[in-house]
C-alpha cells in the first residue's frame, strides 16, 4: 500500500460509532504492522489530522476543522447554496430541512443544510454524511445527471455491494432504474416518502453546472402528513426557481475566488 493509501485507510476506520483508536487496534483493523502504523500516526499527528486522546488512543485532529473552513469559503456551490437554502425555507412556510447535496465517489454526501421548524423525525441527511445512491429523492435526482456509463458502473457497485445481492439482477435492477432518472430528467424533479426517513417526504430537483463539474440537488424534507397537492405543487416551483437561481449563479462564477455568496 502506497503512502497516501495508507494514511486514508487508516483516518478512514475512524466514525461515529468509534472515535479514537490505538495504533493497535488500527494494525489488527488493517491488517498491516503496527510498526508501520506508528509511523503512519506519528506523521498524521504531526500535520494534525490526529491528536492523541487518552490511554495510548488517537482522535481526529483540528486540521480537519480548518479544512473544513475552506471548503465553506472556498467551493463554489457550499457558498452560493447556503444563502440559497436560508431562503428556501424561509419562503417554504412550513416545518422543513433544505438539503445542498453532491455526488461523492459511490454515495451521496450532503454538503449544506439548513432547518427551520420542528419534524415527526431527525432526517437523516445532514452535512458531512454519506448517503445511500440509490434511495431517497436527494440521491435519485443526482444519479438523473450522471452519464449513462458512469450510472452504470456506480450502480452495479451499489447494488453488487448490498448484502445477499444477487449478480443476476443487476441488469435488471440498472433498468429499472435508468427509467425512473428518465422520468425525473422529463418531469425536473422527484418526490420520495419514506425511502429514508419514515414519516418524512423529500422534494428534490437537480442542479447542474458541467463547465464547473457540479452535478448536485436541492432538496426540501418535510412531514408528510402535511404535504398535500397544493403544498406539493408549491413547493415543487419553489425548488426549481431556487435550483435555477443557483445554477444561475454558478455558471457566473468561473474564476477562481468570485463571490458567489451573495
Amino acid at each position: 500500500m502506497n503512502a497516501l493509501g495508507r494514511f486514508v485507510s487508516l483516518l478512514r476506520l475512524f466514525r461515529e460509532t468509534k472515535g479514537s483508536w490505538t495504533v493497535q487496534d488500527m494494525s489488527e483493523a488493517l491488517s498491516v504492522p503496527a510498526s508501520t502504523v506508528y509511523r503512519t500516526v506519528r506523521e498524521l499527528v504531526g500535520e494534525g489530522f490526529l491528536e492523541p486522546a487518552y490511554e495510548a488512543h488517537y482522535r481526529l485532529g483540528p486540521a480537519f476543522v480548518e479544512f473544513d473552513r475552506l471548503v465553506r469559503l472556498t467551493d463554489p456551490l457550499v457558498r452560493a447554496g447556503q444563502s440559497r437554502l436560508h431562503d428556501l425555507i424561509a419562503q417554504a412556510g412550513v416545518p422543513c430541512v433544505a438539503l445542498l447535496a453532491r455526488l461523492y465517489g459511490d454515495t451521496v454526501l450532503c454538503v449544506a443544510d439548513e432547518a427551520v421548524g420542528n419534524l415527526p423525525a431527525r432526517p437523516s441527511y445532514e452535512r458531512g454524511r454519506p448517503m445511500p445512491l440509490t434511495r431517497g429523492a436527494t440521491s435519485k435526482t443526482i444519479l438523473s445527471l450522471v452519464p449513462p456509463r458512469r450510472l452504470a458502473r456506480l450502480v452495479a457497485g451499489s447494488f453488487g455491494g448490498q448484502p445477499g445481492a444477487d449478480q443476476a439482477d443487476l441488469p435488471m435492477k440498472i433498468a429499472e432504474l435508468r427509467d425512473l432518472l428518465a422520468g425525473i430528467r422529463k418531469r425536473g424533479y422527484c418526490i420520495t416518502r419514506g425511502e429514508i426517513d419514515e414519516g418524512l417526504v423529500g422534494i428534490a430537483v437537480p442542479v447542474a453546472v458541467p463547465e464547473l463539474g457540479i452535478a448536485a440537488s436541492i432538496s426540501l424534507v418535510l412531514d408528510a402528513a402535511s404535504l398535500d397537492e397544493k403544498l406539493e405543487h408549491r413547493l415543487v416551483l419553489l425548488l426549481v426557481s431556487s435550483a435555477s437561481l443557483l445554477g444561475d449563479r454558478l455558471s457566473g462564477s468561473r474564476l477562481d475566488g468570485a463571490d458567489v455568496s451573495q
